[in-house]
Protein backbone atom coordinates (compact mmCIF):
# COMPACT_ATOMS: atom_id res chain seq x y z
CA UNK A 1 0.00 0.00 0.00
CA UNK A 2 2.83 2.43 0.85
CA UNK A 3 4.62 1.67 -2.42
CA UNK A 4 1.37 2.11 -4.33
CA UNK A 5 0.77 5.48 -2.66
CA UNK A 6 4.31 6.57 -3.52
CA UNK A 7 3.70 5.72 -7.17
CA UNK A 8 0.32 7.46 -7.33
CA UNK A 9 1.57 10.52 -5.42
CA UNK A 10 3.40 11.92 -8.47
CA UNK A 11 0.13 11.95 -10.43
CA UNK A 12 -1.69 13.55 -7.50
CA UNK A 13 0.93 16.27 -7.16
CA UNK A 14 0.83 17.11 -10.89
CA UNK A 15 -2.96 17.37 -10.91
CA UNK A 16 -2.84 19.35 -7.66
CA UNK A 17 -0.43 21.89 -9.16
CA UNK A 18 -2.51 22.20 -12.32
CA UNK A 19 -5.71 22.60 -10.26
CA UNK A 20 -4.18 25.39 -8.18
CA UNK A 21 -2.84 27.29 -11.20
CA UNK A 22 -6.11 26.83 -13.12
CA UNK A 23 -8.22 27.92 -10.14
CA UNK A 24 -6.29 31.16 -9.73
CA UNK A 25 -6.70 32.14 -13.38
CA UNK A 26 -10.04 30.56 -14.34
CA UNK A 27 -12.21 33.51 -13.31
CA UNK A 28 -10.63 35.99 -15.74
CA UNK A 29 -9.96 33.29 -18.37
CA UNK A 30 -13.69 32.60 -18.83
CA UNK A 31 -15.06 36.02 -17.88
CA UNK A 32 -13.19 39.00 -19.28
CA UNK A 33 -10.13 37.80 -21.21
CA UNK A 34 -10.17 38.07 -24.99
CA UNK A 35 -8.31 35.02 -26.27
CA UNK A 36 -7.94 36.67 -29.66
CA UNK A 37 -6.11 39.60 -28.13
CA UNK A 38 -4.25 37.37 -25.68
CA UNK A 39 -2.69 35.16 -28.35
CA UNK A 40 -2.73 37.58 -31.30
CA UNK A 41 -1.39 40.82 -29.83
CA UNK A 42 2.18 41.82 -29.02
CA UNK A 43 1.04 44.62 -26.68
CA UNK A 44 1.67 43.82 -23.02
CA UNK A 45 0.48 46.75 -20.88
CA UNK A 46 -1.08 45.16 -17.78
CA UNK A 47 -0.79 48.29 -15.61
CA UNK A 48 -2.05 50.91 -18.08
CA UNK A 49 -4.49 53.37 -16.51
CA UNK A 50 -6.50 54.01 -19.68
CA UNK A 51 -6.13 50.96 -21.92
CA UNK A 52 -5.05 47.66 -20.35
CA UNK A 53 -3.78 45.13 -22.89
CA UNK A 54 -2.76 41.52 -22.29
CA UNK A 55 -1.03 40.21 -25.40
CA UNK A 56 1.46 37.36 -25.06
CA UNK A 57 2.43 36.84 -28.71
CA UNK A 58 5.75 38.64 -28.19
CA UNK A 59 6.36 36.69 -24.97
CA UNK A 60 5.73 33.38 -26.76
CA UNK A 61 8.04 34.46 -29.59
CA UNK A 62 10.72 35.41 -27.05
CA UNK A 63 10.51 32.06 -25.27
CA UNK A 64 10.52 30.17 -28.57
CA UNK A 65 13.49 32.06 -30.03
CA UNK A 66 15.68 31.59 -26.95
CA UNK A 67 14.72 27.90 -26.64
CA UNK A 68 15.31 27.11 -30.33
CA UNK A 69 18.73 28.78 -30.29
CA UNK A 70 19.65 27.01 -27.06
CA UNK A 71 18.67 23.61 -28.46
CA UNK A 72 20.49 24.27 -31.75
CA UNK A 73 23.64 24.67 -29.67
CA UNK A 74 23.03 22.20 -26.83
CA UNK A 75 21.75 19.12 -28.69
CA UNK A 76 24.73 18.64 -31.07
CA UNK A 77 27.26 19.39 -28.33
CA UNK A 78 25.39 17.32 -25.74
CA UNK A 79 24.96 14.26 -27.94
CA UNK A 80 28.54 14.59 -29.18
CA UNK A 81 29.87 14.79 -25.63
CA UNK A 82 27.77 11.77 -24.63
CA UNK A 83 29.20 9.74 -27.54
CA UNK A 84 32.75 10.81 -26.67
CA UNK A 85 32.38 9.94 -22.98
CA UNK A 86 30.67 6.64 -23.72
CA UNK A 87 32.77 5.31 -26.60
CA UNK A 88 36.05 7.20 -27.07
CA UNK A 89 37.11 8.39 -23.64
CA UNK A 90 39.71 6.77 -21.41
CA UNK A 91 38.46 5.73 -17.96
CA UNK A 92 40.29 8.42 -15.97
CA UNK A 93 39.28 11.22 -18.34
CA UNK A 94 35.73 9.85 -18.43
CA UNK A 95 35.35 10.15 -14.67
CA UNK A 96 36.82 13.67 -14.72
CA UNK A 97 34.44 14.80 -17.45
CA UNK A 98 31.41 13.25 -15.75
CA UNK A 99 32.20 15.00 -12.47
CA UNK A 100 32.72 18.31 -14.29
CA UNK A 101 29.42 17.99 -16.17
CA UNK A 102 27.59 17.15 -12.95
CA UNK A 103 29.09 20.26 -11.37
CA UNK A 104 27.75 22.32 -14.29
CA UNK A 105 24.29 20.93 -13.58
CA UNK A 106 24.62 21.93 -9.91
CA UNK A 107 25.23 25.63 -10.63
CA UNK A 108 22.11 27.63 -9.60
CA UNK A 109 20.21 29.37 -12.38
CA UNK A 110 20.69 32.78 -10.75
CA UNK A 111 24.47 32.28 -11.03
CA UNK A 112 24.09 31.51 -14.74
CA UNK A 113 22.02 34.67 -15.06
CA UNK A 114 24.73 36.66 -13.28
CA UNK A 115 27.29 35.24 -15.75
CA UNK A 116 25.09 36.32 -18.65
CA UNK A 117 24.68 39.79 -17.15
CA UNK A 118 28.28 40.52 -16.17
CA UNK A 119 30.39 38.33 -18.48
CA UNK A 120 28.45 37.58 -21.66
CA UNK A 121 26.86 41.03 -21.92
CA UNK A 122 30.11 43.05 -22.35
CA UNK A 123 31.64 40.23 -24.42
CA UNK A 124 28.77 40.30 -26.95
CA UNK A 125 28.91 44.11 -27.08
CA UNK A 126 32.65 43.98 -27.82
CA UNK A 127 32.50 41.17 -30.40
CA UNK A 128 29.38 42.16 -32.35
CA UNK A 129 29.41 45.95 -31.83
CA UNK A 130 25.82 46.11 -30.57
CA UNK A 131 24.51 48.63 -28.03
CA UNK A 132 23.47 45.95 -25.53
CA UNK A 133 24.45 42.32 -25.04
CA UNK A 134 21.33 41.23 -23.19
CA UNK A 135 19.56 39.55 -26.08
CA UNK A 136 18.50 36.25 -27.66
CA UNK A 137 22.10 35.20 -28.26
CA UNK A 138 23.04 35.74 -24.62
CA UNK A 139 20.01 33.87 -23.32
CA UNK A 140 20.43 31.06 -25.86
CA UNK A 141 24.08 30.51 -24.91
CA UNK A 142 23.29 30.48 -21.19
CA UNK A 143 20.35 28.09 -21.65
CA UNK A 144 22.49 25.84 -23.85
CA UNK A 145 25.12 25.59 -21.12
CA UNK A 146 22.40 24.80 -18.60
CA UNK A 147 20.80 22.13 -20.82
CA UNK A 148 23.99 20.34 -21.92
CA UNK A 149 24.51 18.45 -18.59
CA UNK A 150 21.00 16.95 -18.79
CA UNK A 151 21.47 15.91 -22.43
CA UNK A 152 24.92 14.45 -21.79
CA UNK A 153 23.82 12.47 -18.74
CA UNK A 154 20.70 10.95 -20.33
CA UNK A 155 22.44 10.45 -23.69
CA UNK A 156 25.37 8.59 -22.14
CA UNK A 157 22.99 6.34 -20.19
CA UNK A 158 21.14 5.57 -23.43
CA UNK A 159 24.37 4.64 -25.23
CA UNK A 160 25.58 2.52 -22.30
CA UNK A 161 22.26 0.66 -22.34
CA UNK A 162 22.97 -0.69 -25.85
CA UNK A 163 24.02 -4.35 -25.41
CA UNK A 164 27.72 -5.11 -25.85
CA UNK A 165 26.77 -7.78 -28.39
CA UNK A 166 25.95 -4.96 -30.83
CA UNK A 167 29.46 -3.57 -30.48
CA UNK A 168 31.06 -7.01 -30.76
CA UNK A 169 29.06 -7.89 -33.87
CA UNK A 170 29.97 -4.58 -35.53
CA UNK A 171 33.66 -4.97 -34.75
CA UNK A 172 33.57 -8.54 -36.01
CA UNK A 173 32.40 -7.20 -39.37
CA UNK A 174 35.49 -5.01 -39.55
CA UNK A 175 33.95 -1.57 -39.08
CA UNK A 176 35.85 1.34 -37.58
CA UNK A 177 34.87 2.72 -34.18
CA UNK A 178 33.24 5.77 -35.76
CA UNK A 179 31.26 3.59 -38.20
CA UNK A 180 30.11 1.51 -35.23
CA UNK A 181 28.88 4.68 -33.49
CA UNK A 182 26.79 6.19 -36.27
CA UNK A 183 25.72 2.93 -37.97
CA UNK A 184 24.96 0.81 -34.89
CA UNK A 185 24.97 2.59 -31.54
CA UNK A 186 23.15 5.81 -32.41
CA UNK A 187 20.27 4.01 -34.20
CA UNK A 188 20.02 1.51 -31.34
CA UNK A 189 19.96 4.29 -28.70
CA UNK A 190 17.76 6.77 -30.58
CA UNK A 191 14.90 6.41 -28.07
CA UNK A 192 17.12 7.54 -25.22
CA UNK A 193 18.85 10.21 -27.30
CA UNK A 194 15.47 11.65 -28.30
CA UNK A 195 14.42 11.65 -24.67
CA UNK A 196 17.64 13.46 -23.76
CA UNK A 197 17.00 16.17 -26.36
CA UNK A 198 13.41 16.67 -25.23
CA UNK A 199 14.43 16.85 -21.59
CA UNK A 200 16.81 19.59 -22.65
CA UNK A 201 13.89 21.39 -24.31
CA UNK A 202 11.91 21.12 -21.09
CA UNK A 203 14.85 22.48 -19.13
CA UNK A 204 15.11 25.48 -21.45
CA UNK A 205 11.38 26.25 -21.65
CA UNK A 206 10.94 26.25 -17.88
CA UNK A 207 14.02 28.30 -16.97
CA UNK A 208 13.29 31.62 -15.27
CA UNK A 209 16.06 33.55 -13.51
CA UNK A 210 18.75 33.05 -16.15
CA UNK A 211 16.58 34.35 -19.01
CA UNK A 212 15.22 37.14 -16.81
CA UNK A 213 18.76 38.44 -16.30
CA UNK A 214 20.28 37.64 -19.72
CA UNK A 215 17.68 38.48 -22.38
CA UNK A 216 17.02 42.19 -21.81
CA UNK A 217 13.36 41.83 -20.79
CA UNK A 218 11.99 43.75 -23.80
CA UNK A 219 8.48 42.94 -25.05
CA UNK A 220 9.00 42.55 -28.80
CA UNK A 221 9.11 39.88 -31.49
CA UNK A 222 12.80 39.30 -32.29
CA UNK A 223 14.04 39.66 -35.84
CA UNK A 224 17.63 38.63 -35.09
CA UNK A 225 19.63 37.02 -32.30
CA UNK A 226 20.81 40.48 -31.25
CA UNK A 227 17.32 41.61 -30.24
CA UNK A 228 16.31 41.79 -26.58
CA UNK A 229 13.25 39.72 -25.67
CA UNK A 230 11.09 38.76 -22.73
CA UNK A 231 10.01 35.19 -22.02
CA UNK A 232 6.83 33.82 -20.45
CA UNK A 233 8.60 32.56 -17.34
CA UNK A 234 10.50 35.82 -16.81
CA UNK A 235 7.25 37.77 -17.02
CA UNK A 236 5.70 35.74 -14.22
CA UNK A 237 8.80 36.05 -12.06
CA UNK A 238 9.14 39.80 -12.59
CA UNK A 239 5.51 40.81 -12.14
CA UNK A 240 3.74 38.37 -9.83
CA UNK A 241 5.17 39.87 -6.65
CA UNK A 242 3.92 43.35 -7.60
CA UNK A 243 0.29 42.51 -8.36
CA UNK A 244 -2.74 42.58 -6.08
CA UNK A 245 -4.04 39.11 -5.28
CA UNK A 246 -7.20 38.40 -7.26
CA UNK A 247 -6.75 41.29 -9.71
CA UNK A 248 -7.00 40.83 -13.47
CA UNK A 249 -3.24 41.21 -13.82
CA UNK A 250 -2.71 38.57 -11.13
CA UNK A 251 -5.05 36.14 -12.90
CA UNK A 252 -3.47 36.74 -16.31
CA UNK A 253 -0.07 35.75 -14.90
CA UNK A 254 -1.63 32.48 -13.76
CA UNK A 255 -3.14 32.05 -17.22
CA UNK A 256 0.41 32.34 -18.57
CA UNK A 257 1.27 29.59 -16.07
CA UNK A 258 -1.51 27.46 -17.56
CA UNK A 259 -0.05 28.14 -21.01
CA UNK A 260 3.42 27.04 -19.86
CA UNK A 261 1.93 23.95 -18.25
CA UNK A 262 0.17 23.12 -21.54
CA UNK A 263 3.35 23.64 -23.58
CA UNK A 264 5.24 21.29 -21.26
CA UNK A 265 2.46 18.72 -21.55
CA UNK A 266 2.51 18.91 -25.35
CA UNK A 267 6.30 18.52 -25.45
CA UNK A 268 6.12 15.42 -23.26
CA UNK A 269 3.21 14.00 -25.26
CA UNK A 270 5.07 14.51 -28.55
CA UNK A 271 8.14 12.87 -27.02
CA UNK A 272 6.12 9.87 -25.88
CA UNK A 273 4.43 9.48 -29.28
CA UNK A 274 7.76 9.82 -31.08
CA UNK A 275 9.42 7.19 -28.89
CA UNK A 276 6.45 4.86 -29.36
CA UNK A 277 6.64 5.35 -33.13
CA UNK A 278 10.36 4.61 -33.18
CA UNK A 279 9.84 1.45 -31.12
CA UNK A 280 7.05 0.31 -33.45
CA UNK A 281 9.33 0.67 -36.49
Amino acid sequence: MVIRLCGVSAIVFVFGIFFFVFREGAGFLFHGLSLRQFFGSIEWYPTSESHVRYGVLALIAGSASVTVLAMAIAVPFGIGAAIFISEFCRPRLRETLKVTIELLAAIPSVVWGFIGLTVMNPLIIRLFHVPIGLNVLNGGLILALMSVPVIVSIGEDALKAVPDSYREAALALGVTRWQMVYRVLVPAAKNGLLAAALLGVGRAVGETMAVLMATGHAVKIPTSVMDSVRTLTATIAAELGETAVGSDHYQVLFIIGILLFSITFVVNLVADLAVRGIRAR
